[in-house]
């Protein structure tokens, strides 16, 4: 992964990953209860540096526990339910910039954002435009130049090669995907 990828940034300001998002205080002591909003979790703890809200502020955590169906955390220099309270309901983001690289073959979803989908047949179907989590898979947006969607599940079956280098996708199309 290059150290600034500016896909889904048009004016080179740097991508923002959502990690949380924070819900309310709990306890005296300063931690808010954050769900979770990553496949990382370990990489979430005292020291690291986040961006909260739609601004990114800057700020370092103090401490992360797991809780529940998500985490604890505490942000630096804000430690009583008082001084947490303006984090409430707000997202939590690092930069793109600051994660390690993945295995070779995985991408983060902001990467595949912007690739051009083509069908195992060559034929252009368009671009990804939105990624859906679902329960299950995530499922990819993909526009044509004409603004027609088709929605492609993110499954072995369909997807069958990306190619980062060159920006595409290839698919397999199952019955049913396409008019």
């Amino acid at each position: 992964m290059s150290t600034e990828n500016n896909a889904g940034s048009p004016n080179g300001e740097s991508v923002y990953l959502a990690i949380g998002f924070l819900r309310r205080a709990h306890g005296v002591q300063g931690e808010l209860i954050m769900d979770l909003h990553t496949d990382f979790p370990d990489r979430i703890k005292d020291g690291r540096k986040v961006y909260v809200g739609e601004r990114h502020e800057a700020f370092t955590l103090g401490g992360a526990r797991l809780h529940a169906n998500g985490m604890l955390v505490r942000i630096r220099g804000f430690e009583t339910p008082e001084a947490v309270a303006r984090f409430r309901n707000q997202w939590v983001y690092v930069k793109s910039s600051e994660v390690p690289a993945l295995p070779v073959g995985k991408h983060y979803k902001y990467e595949l954002v912007g690739l051009s989908v083509e069908d195992d047949g060559g034929n252009l179907l368009g671009e990804i435009v939105e990624i859906i989590e679902t329960g299950a898979n995530d499922v990819y947006v993909v526009r044509n130049s004409t603004g027609k969607e088709i929605l492609l599940p993110a499954i072995p079956d369909v997807v069958l090669e990306t190619n980062m280098p060159e920006k595409r996708m290839k698919v397999h199309l199952l019955d049913g995907l396409v008019d």
